[in-house]
């Protein structure tokens, strides 16, 4: 699958913005390195003209175009200035404001959409330092604005789409050094504030939207090594010439407001987050991704809901998964959390389900955190290989182990932890699965008072109830707690055990 959009407008904004300042000792080596950097990333570069007056090489009517799978990027910069500051280090400055276009190619037999943008940076300034081999630099812009300007191959007035981010106080480096056909790139990244607006109208609906966002403290960080475009086209080929990322972002107090007006009437959605992370790293080993929040809260109105306003809030939220990419003779580590810490939602809610309040409105937990082994028979990068399997699976596993269960709500509490090893020699003892040997314990309370209020409430038949407890009497014995169970589920030689009596 191609990512056209984001290889196109990413790497020109990056070119402009920052990745421009690549640099050696003078200005003609910084303006010939950022040009060769560029070329290697598919881009294409011209200029009117490169002169030098005194310290400074002058380059005009710059353009910076990218053409891929029928979508094309460009940018214009009327002038770009590489200023010898005498003490080894070039400054890089442009034009306070310049423009950027984007084309998206045309979809479902319409046509190809163009957005015009512009860019203001003024006073934006780029210190770059070192040789051509390992070239840092350094960049601070005061403001960063970016702007809808228009939009062609769609009914202008009809979409009336107007967009603006606005970023305070940005500031960042980035290292470049040069390995052969890879380049080695570190970077770090940090903006005061960023606002954004978006409105539009949507002829279909038709639907008017309006869209306000600020961010504040936002920073990020990356290294890795980068191939060329060619390289990239194949990913399992490109993890094994070396391409490597490893990228992290943050960002604190977040606001949002989103207004939707239809036929149906006006919808609010309304959000805060106190603050919030994402990482993402990915190499020929493996690849991992995290991502969490932590204080938010949504509110929800409108003519299609039954009362006022929804509100949901929780305290912490986490997403988490490592796993390895190659095949390889040894087993690899996995690992996989999942995590909603104190979830609540408003009494109108509860009062749809629990009208008398008869249960706990206590905000509800769910963590699950695993981690184990596995080893890959196959490269999951390799999409021809993948689809010669079939049904198959890539490898075997190896390991697994719950290192935390944790489930809490309307006056329930589980927990558990456990561990397994697998035989896969053995798949015909349990039906197509590797042989297990391990045990996971668990322990569960009040489960037995919520049984009870949802008989009282009519919820649950008191049958089904009778049935659920004897199956619980099967798997759980009484805990030393009031309304509480605990449970030890093993598989021990080649059986199946609940609390030390064999059910397999």
């Amino acid at each position: 699958m191609t990512t056209w959009k984001l290889a196109g407008s990413t790497a020109i904004v990056l070119t402009m913005g920052t990745h421009a300042a690549l640099a050696d000792v003078t200005p003609e080596e910084v303006w010939q390195n950022w040009q060769d950097t560029s070329t290697a990333y598919g881009q294409t570069i011209a200029a009117e003209s490169a002169v030098r007056d005194g310290d400074t090489l002058v380059v005009t009517g710059v353009s910076i175009t990218m053409d891929q799978d029928g979508g094309s990027t460009k940018a214009m910069i009327d002038e770009v200035d590489f200023t010898d500051l005498g003490d080894g280090t070039v400054e890089v400055t442009m034009s306070d404001a310049y423009a950027f276009s984007m084309t998206v190619p045309a979809t479902d037999g319409g046509a190809a959409t163009t957005l015009s943008i512009s860019v203001t940076a003024p006073n934006a300034s780029t210190i770059a330092s070192g040789t051509k081999d390992a070239t840092n630099y350094d960049f601070s812009m005061p403001t960063l604005g970016i702007k809808l300007d228009s939009i062609e191959g769609v009914d202008a007035a009809a979409v009336n789409a107007t967009a603006e981010a606005n970023l305070t106080g940005v500031t960042g480096s980035y290292l470049v050094e040069a390995d052969g056909a890879t380049k080695k790139l570190t970077s770090d990244f940090a903006a005061d504030t960023v606002a954004l607006t978006i409105a539009g109208t949507d002829p279909a609906g038709p639907s008017d939207v309006k869209v306000s966002a600020s961010m504040q403290d936002l920073a990020g960080n990356s290294s890795g090594n980068m191939l060329d475009m060619a390289a990239m086209a194949d990913m399992a080929s490109a993890l094994k010439a070396g391409f490597a990322l490893d990228a992290g972002f943050t960002f604190g107090a977040t606001t949002y407001d989103i207004a939707v007006s239809d036929a149906s009437g006006p919808t609010s959605v309304k959000g805060a987050t106190a603050s919030g992370e994402f990482g993402l790293a990915m190499d020929a080993d493996g690849l991992s991704f995290a991502s969490g929040s932590k204080g938010v809260s949504l509110a929800v109105s409108g003519a299609q809901i039954p009362f006022p306003e929804v509100k949901l809030t929780y305290a912490e939220s986490a997403f988490e998964f490592s796993m390895p990419l190659s095949k390889s003779d040894a087993p690899a580590d996995f690992s996989v959390l999942a995590k909603l810490i104190d979830f609540g939602v408003s009494d109108e809610i509860w009062g749809m389900v629990d009208p008398g309040a008869a249960l706990p409105h206590d905000p509800a937990t769910l963590v699950i955190d695993t981690k184990g082994t596995v080893t890959l028979t196959s490269d999951l990068t390799d999409t021809a290989a993948m689809e010669a399997m079939g049904s198959t699976p890539p490898g075997q596993l190896n390991s697994f182990e719950l290192t935390e269960l944790h489930a809490k709500i309307a006056g329930a509490d589980l927990t558990g932890t456990g561990a397994f090893t697998f035989d896969n020699t053995d798949m015909t003892t349990f039906a197509g699965m590797p042989a297990p040997t391990g045990k996971v314990d668990l322990k569960i309370t009040g489960l037995n008072g919520l049984i009870d209020k949802l008989v009282a409430m009519g919820m649950l038949p008191e049958d089904q109830a009778m049935e659920g407890r004897m199956m619980l009497s099967m798997f759980a014995n009484p805990g030393a707690g009031e309304d509480e169970m605990t449970s030890t589920l093993e598989f021990k030689d080649r059986h199946f055990y609940a609390n030390g009596q064999q059910l397999q």
